[in-house]
């Protein structure tokens, strides 16, 4: 018998998700000869005990019985059961010096750590993740942020109403004006955030057009890689030699922070890619940005006016265009930054029954069957060793703190 354990989250703040629904379980455990699912109690879940106890699915207070732990954030490293395998987002591929502790640990515990945010078609892409739920939240909540900053409109926030479909009935009679939004992105983000344009009847146009053109209802740009980045000598773009060779590249959205009141981010960073813009460009008359949902949330990232995390209570603060301190948000010299790192736990039932969705189809089936390319390649650590895939991490995994 192989068991799955659903750990209850230890982080905190605490984070409601789960990585498989109720019905989900009660599938499992239907479906798959040999397979059982457990579920450790858990006072700030989503989903409730009884929710899983009325599927029949078993909740233990000790879950060290479990075979494979499903978590979802990192797990705190007095709660690491030694010589199990587990799946959460652990946060350490780009070596986050704030979870080097935790891969240590994990290796001294001979621990297997799948990692879901490596979880890889053989192309790169990205297989399972709360992306589409993020960018969902996260463009409801610049809307939200830039009717607040103009007072043109009022929306209430997502956690108001209890799903995805209270969401869109918010929408019902709501008039955007004439605004120019920037959304940013190819991946799971951005297709959330292109959702929330369609369903307010935000209108998309073509680059050229967002360039040169005015209108008399609200537009949005769907900027992607071929539109963000030239090469240095060539101007052209080439996705797979951006994706190894980034600081070969300009970034040429400058350009359209002057026609953009709204800029959606949902584009991945890391610091070998060219920011979208620098601080020094938010102090040029020409910036009209308003608001900038960072749904990527990269601190001092693609979005370098990111000065950090912000909440789920308090999701959007102030930035000063002169001085670049942090101010109260919807000041008059002021652009607004929503950068909240958990967004899909404002619809966490939604986001939870997605992901779990991905899981069953793409992954669970897999590590039944005793493993996979794709579960190898999003291994970093097997019985507490780190895997080929991920020598790079040696010096942060074995060596001194950072």
């Amino acid at each position: 018998m192989l068991t799955f354990g659903l750990i209850h989250e230890g982080k905190s703040p605490s984070d409601n998700r789960v990585a498989l629904s109720p019905a989900q379980c009660k599938f499992i455990n239907k479906t798959q000869p040999g397979v059982n699912v457990i579920v450790q109690k858990s006072a700030s879940r989503c989903y409730s005990d009884n929710e899983y106890i009325h599927a029949q699915v078993p909740v233990v207070e000790d879950i060290s019985k479990a075979d494979v732990l499903l978590g979802i954030k990192e797990v705190p490293i007095n709660s690491l059961i030694p010589n199990k395998t587990y799946l959460f987002f652990s946060h350490t591929k780009k070596l986050q010096p704030y979870n080097q502790k935790l891969i240590k640990t994990i290796v001294e515990k001979k621990i297997t750590l799948i990692d879901y945010e490596c979880l890889e078609h053989e192309d790169g892409k990205r297989i399972i993740g709360f992306g589409f739920f993020a960018g969902v939240v996260g463009a409801h909540n610049g809307i939200m942020a830039y009717g607040n900053k103009t007072g043109a409109y009022k929306l209430d926030r997502v956690n108001a109403g209890k799903s995805f479909n209270d969401l869109i009935h918010t929408y019902f009679g709501l008039k955007i004006p004439p605004i120019k939004i920037a959304v940013t992105g190819s991946g799971r983000v951005a297709h959330g955030i292109l959702e929330i344009m369609n369903l307010l009847g935000i209108h998309e146009v073509e680059p050229e057009d967002y360039l040169s053109k005015t209108f008399s209802y609200p537009v949005y740009v769907h900027l992607k890689g071929r539109d963000l980045y030239t090469h240095k000598t060539n101007n052209n773009y080439n996705r797979d030699d951006f994706h190894q060779n980034p600081s070969s590249y300009n970034c040429v959205f400058k350009q359209y922070a002057a026609h953009t009141d709204i800029l959606m981010n949902g584009i991945y960073w890391s610091k070998d890619i060219p920011r979208l813009f620098e601080n020094e460009d938010l102090k040029h008359p020409d910036f009209k940005i308003k608001t900038i949902a960072d749904i990527t949330d990269d601190m001092y990232g693609s979005v370098p006016c990111n000065l950090g995390d912000s909440t789920i209570d308090d999701p959007v603060y102030g930035v000063d265009k002169l001085t670049l301190e942090k101010t109260a948000p919807y000041l008059p010299n002021s652009i607004d930054i929503m950068a909240v790192g958990n967004l899909p736990n404002e619809l966490p039932r939604d986001a939870s029954k997605y992901f779990g969705e991905q899981l069953i189809k793409h992954v669970l089936k897999d590590i039944i069957d005793g493993g996979s390319e794709m579960i190898e390649r999003a291994t970093i650590i097997k019985e507490g060793v780190l895997t080929e895939n991920f020598q790079y991490m040696h010096q942060y995994v074995y060596g001194d703190a950072l």
